[in-house]
């Protein structure tokens, strides 16, 4: 009983969620073939305040207004370039999920690599260094028998288990 209310409630979380995320009726153009390509720009669209969403997917005021903002500018008559490049002038390159390469993104775009580059150093300068490490000297006299008495020791240790 207790698994089923679970599952039902994760159902209706899941669901109610879905609902939430979509774009409402109200902001939507009548025009099909302007809605179609509001829904297309949006996709590339980046909420502000959620950050890895986009603008259709969020639930953020600030989301409803920038899709409200581009059917806008699209009802207006603005080419999908011209609406686009209006977001990005009010809000930066912040809002494009794909920012193009430029002085001011470079870190954006170079940073993965360099987080892969460091990460690879990290693994490889210490494999190296091991390779090119001299082999252990070996054992003395001494050593071999404080070695055999702890071998000793251990194997009486087991036998009691």
């Amino acid at each position: 009983m207790k698994r089923m209310m679970a599952a039902l409630v994760f159902v209706a979380s899941f669901l109610a969620t879905d609902a939430a995320f979509a774009v409402l009726p109200d902001e939507m153009l009548t025009n099909t073939s302007q809605e179609a390509r509001a829904v297309a720009l949006s996709k590339n669209l980046r909420c502000v305040v959620c950050q890895n969403q986009n603008i259709d997917d969020s639930a953020a005021p600030i989301a409803r207004d920038m899709r409200l903002l581009l059917r806008e500018r699209i009802a207006a008559g603005d080419t999908d370039q011209q609406a686009v490049s209006y977001l990005v002038q009010r809000y930066g390159n912040f809002v494009l999920l794909k920012p193009p390469f430029q002085a001011d993104t470079w870190l954006l775009w170079g940073a993965p690599f360099a987080v892969l580059l460091i990460a690879a150093l990290a693994v490889l300068v210490p494999l190296r260094n091991r390779k090119n490490a001299p082999p252990p000297a070996p054992l003395t006299d001494a050593e071999r028998q404080r070695l055999a008495i702890l071998l000793d020791e251990r194997a009486d240790l087991r036998s009691t288990k």
